[in-house]
């Protein structure tokens, strides 16, 4: 517990050091189109992402800070890989590697149907 606030009352508990636990990654399997995929329909951005990864498109990223006429970015390439707050992607042309965060981007566009989650219905 951490004391926010002086209270010349309550002295301070010492800190016990933490016990690292072995612990088992989860297991995954492979559907037979070879991409895993979660467990249930999870369509969130970075998902999308991974199960089109190669894929070509267009991405469109938007900044709030950066000199004036450069608040937006766009790459015309590949999903190499992504996470839960990340994209990274190389672009075509130039086969130069960009790192974006999340939350800066707007939308893609791909040239091709894209993979997503099987549709089930409710």
């Amino acid at each position: 517990m951490v004391q926010y606030y002086w209270n010349p009352n309550i002295r301070p508990v010492p800190m016990q050091p933490a016990v690292p636990q072995q612990t088992m990654p989860p297991q995954v399997t492979l559907p037979a189109g070879g991409r895993p995929q979660p467990q249930g329909e999870q369509s969130y951005i970075e998902n999308i992402f991974r199960l089109n990864r190669g894929q070509p498109g267009t991405f469109h990223f938007s900044f709030e800070h950066g000199e004036r006429g450069t608040t937006t970015k766009t790459v015309r390439g590949f999903v190499e890989a992504a996470g839960r707050d990340h994209v990274i992607l190389r672009e075509a042309r130039t086969d130069h590697r960009f790192l974006f965060p999340m939350i800066y981007f707007d939308y893609a566009e791909f040239d091709e149907e894209l993979n997503y989650f099987e549709q089930t219905p409710r």
